[in-house]
């Protein structure tokens, strides 16, 4: 059972509402803000074996999927995944696609040889049982690959808490989680940080 089960609730009708509009709506972020490369970046690193993408969406990594690795692709929301199916489709791809959320992943533990999550942990409503969650299902020596926004330094971040209250509410994710901390606190070490847009979204990489 997830943390919060009013929270999921409210997630994965949120996420049935924006699973239409969701790739319009963040189009312009994948240019301005980094996100297309830092895609690329996290996706070509990928080591073989068998991975699996935490908070998949509608799919946005799918073009980035490399042929080596066995990718299961998972999400809360099963329209979102709906989305993710069909480009799968489009690109020949027949791996599997799970409905299930990232605080009670369906997964046994020491599944996977890597984990994959991009711009997830900002809507996870536990954040630390999230990530507990990646450090169970990932092998010995595996590998965690993040992309996420976080809170930035300075007066920045101190606007980001003023705002988040209300950008939370209205589109979901939060702006001031303080993911490279919760890495840490869930037991994962971090072994690499790339900045992708100045200190507020970032490449995590950890084991």
């Amino acid at each position: 059972m997830p943390t919060s089960p009013e929270s999921t609730g409210r997630a994965i009708r949120r996420w049935r509402r924006q699973a239409r509009c969701y790739d319009c709506l963040t189009a312009p972020m994948e240019r301005l803000l980094g996100f297309e490369r830092a895609r690329e970046w996290v996706f070509a690193r990928v080591p073989k074996g068998r991975v699996l993408e935490v908070g998949a969406g509608t799919g946005r990594n799918i073009a980035h999927y490399p042929a080596g690795p066995v990718i299961v692709t998972s999400d809360l929301s099963a329209a979102m995944l709906a989305r993710a199916a069909a480009k799968a489709g489009n690109r020949g791809l027949t791996g599997r696609l799970v409905v299930t959320d990232a605080e009670d992943l369906a997964f046994r533990d020491q599944a996977f040889d890597a984990v994959v999550a991009t711009c997830v942990f900002c809507s996870v409503p536990d954040p630390l049982r999230g990530l507990g969650e990646v450090r169970r299902i990932l092998k010995a020596g595996g590998a965690v690959f993040l992309l996420e926004h976080m809170r930035p330094g300075g007066w920045l971040g101190r606007l980001f808490d003023l705002v988040d209250p209300i950008a939370s509410r209205l589109m979901g994710p939060h702006l001031n989680r303080r993911t490279l901390d919760t890495v840490r606190q869930a037991g994962l070490v971090v072994v690499e940080e790339r900045r992708v847009f100045s200190d507020w979204i970032k490449i995590i990489v950890a084991r």
